[in-house]
């Protein structure tokens, strides 16, 4: 069976998220590596089931968060050292889910204010953003200077955070 498209970019755009999150629960990069590992096995056999109309992060978080608490089981027995209890360990994951589900409602409310800005300030934040984008190297591209490409970016920034917040206070009220 051929895994589709959606899923490949939703599991390779997540690694950095779900490793984090595991590491919440083990607290050692090298085992989070591992488990990462593990859960990443779990995802690619659970492929068929993966739905693209709904969220892909939280949807893998579930079976990492299954995966570590499977790890902390295992490792519970091995180790001298203090290991969180299964609700403890749940807790943290809980946790560390509705900080994922906050981070994404910003990330959502950022794209649909970036769209909100003109052409020529949407342009300026991605040409900084982009690899090698330095303040030094667009102020030279466009006759000016670094300080005002900075004072630019600053202002483009702030009218950025405010539009998150109004959208995010619009979605709780």
């Amino acid at each position: 069976m051929a895994v589709p498209t959606e899923f490949m970019t939703q599991i390779t755009r997540s690694q950095r998220q779900l490793h984090s999150f595991i590491l919440s629960m083990v607290w050692n990069t090298a085992d989070a590596d591992d488990v990462l590992q593990e859960a990443n096995l779990v995802l690619w056999e659970k492929a068929a089931e993966f739905d693209a109309s709904r969220p892909f992060l939280p949807w893998a978080m579930r079976f990492a968060q299954l995966q570590a608490l499977a790890w902390l089981k295992r490792h519970r027995r091995q180790q001298q050292r203090l290991v969180f209890d299964d609700d403890l360990a749940r807790l943290l994951a809980d946790e560390a889910a509705r900080e994922e589900a906050v981070f994404e409602e910003r990330r959502e409310a950022l794209a649909v204010c970036l769209q909100k800005l003109p052409s020529g300030q949407r342009d300026l934040i991605a040409r900084r953003y982009e690899p090698d984008g330095s303040v030094n190297a667009m102020a030279e591209a466009g006759g000016t200077t670094p300080k005002a490409v900075s004072d630019r970016l600053r202002r483009i920034r702030h009218a950025l955070l405010q539009c998150i917040q109004r959208t995010l206070g619009e979605a709780t009220a």
